[in-house]
């Protein structure tokens, strides 16, 4: 039935593995055939990768790009240090090959972006850091994430990140 529903509506079959996986309020939004091999799988909740049982939701990609032939997505390894509160850093870049992207790139585009509710840059000693408010997919309310770049003095930016958590309400 899932590969006569694609079929009908001009989209690559979502693989039974992604499939069976989805949360119940989840909806795929596009997919793509990677060249390789496997289905990229874009839904409201995230990105499905090919042959992979997990999503990279949202709220975990630091970045998002797309150079006319390969989607490039940086997920993030989010630390807390507080409750609603997470420091990122970038794990590593994941590039996808899609020689017919479809609608891939715009619908990861617009969800990375609808993602973050409010965005501000901090200043800080070798560079600087972004804080985010974040919607989280299947959960109420925002998640706070610093996103230091590259070289920013690490004390700095947990100083920052421990600050902000501790001014949350209900956290102290």
């Amino acid at each position: 039935m899932n590969r006569l529903w694609s079929r009908l509506f001009g989209r690559e079959p979502v693989p039974d593995a992604v499939a069976g996986n989805l949360d119940a309020s989840e909806a795929v939004v596009a997919t793509a055939t990677v060249a390789g091999g496997g289905t990229l799988v874009v839904t409201s909740w995230g990105v499905w990768p090919p042959s992979e049982e997990r999503r990279i939701g949202w709220h975990e990609i630091g970045k998002a790009t797309w150079d006319k032939t390969s989607l490039v997505v940086t997920p993030t390894v989010a630390e807390q240090v507080g409750p609603g509160t997470d420091l990122l850093a970038d794990a590593r870049p994941r590039r996808f090959r899609l020689p017919s992207p479809g609608k891939v790139p715009q619908a990861v585009q617009e969800r990375v972006t609808q993602s973050i509710k409010t965005r501000h840059r901090r200043e800080l000693p070798g560079g600087g850091a972004w804080v985010l408010q974040r919607k989280v997919p299947g959960r109420d309310g925002l998640v706070v994430q610093v996103r230091p770049d590259t070289g920013t003095d690490p004390v700095a930016v947990r100083r920052l990140a421990e600050g902000i958590a501790a001014r949350l309400p209900g956290t102290g």
